[in-house]
């Protein structure tokens, strides 16, 4: 539980102390692996599902990796579920991202439009400008791809998430056929830096997996508790 944030220790405290550290180590392993080993943290994410399924942030956790693992139905579902329980919209991008996953752009420029996304922060609003990029183009929609990126302010263009517009641009170019384009947005930049920017890693020289047997009776109880 000392490796987990504290405010996701403070939304666990509804559970006993014992299910309360069964989940949060199902929930620190989720977080370490999800990039290494995204199938592996998706197990944690959903064990701690069974122990603590009325919990936002074990929600999330379950959302995030559904995602990653390209479960997209189910990641929409989890994550609209953490709306339900917390009222926060920080997941719009991994939604709308859902969405193009599952073969629906026009939804994800929907979900960009939506009265919650002018409620994002400023780097939230740029991961999703980001998706809506790819949205367009899905649909064929090459010049304007490049316009959601153009009216991103340069201020919200620094470190990674800076580094990930760029790829986006590239991505765009290159779905727009202008290949020569596309390798010049993204030359000069470390290939090492670009990677951390966009996600993924080695798995952790010190991985410990802690995985649980499924008790049906014992999960109906633990969920109980998170209702009380």
């Amino acid at each position: 539980m000392r490796d987990l944030h504290k405010d996701a220790r403070e939304r666990l405290r509804g559970l006993s102390k014992e299910n309360a550290e069964r989940v949060g180590a199902h929930l620190v392993m989720a977080g370490r692996l999800l990039d290494a080993d995204p199938e592996a943290a998706y197990a944690h994410a959903q064990a701690a599902v069974r122990r603590a399924g009325r919990v936002d942030v074990v929600r999330e956790a379950a959302g995030i990796a559904a995602y990653r693992t390209g479960r997209f139905a189910e990641a929409l579902r989890e994550l609209r579920t953490v709306r339900r329980l917390n009222g926060s919209s920080e997941h719009l991008p991994l939604m709308a991202d859902a969405e193009r996953g599952l073969g629906r752009p026009e939804r994800a420029i929907a979900l960009a439009a939506s009265e919650e996304a002018r409620t994002l922060d400023a780097e939230t609003r740029t991961e999703l400008a980001i998706v809506v990029s790819g949205a367009r183009s899905d649909l064929g929609e090459h010049d304007a791809a490049l316009v959601v990126l153009d009216r991103i302010p340069a201020a919200e263009r620094k470190g990674d998430l800076g580094l990930r517009v760029l790829q986006a641009r590239a991505v765009a170019l290159e779905s727009a056929g202008r290949t020569d384009e596309a390798a010049t947005v993204l030359a000069g930049i470390d290939p090492e830096a670009l990677q951390r920017a966009v996600g993924g890693g080695e798995m952790p020289a010190d991985d410990v997996v802690v995985f649980d047997a499924y008790d049906e009776s014992a999960d109906e109880g633990n969920e109980a508790e998170a209702d009380a």
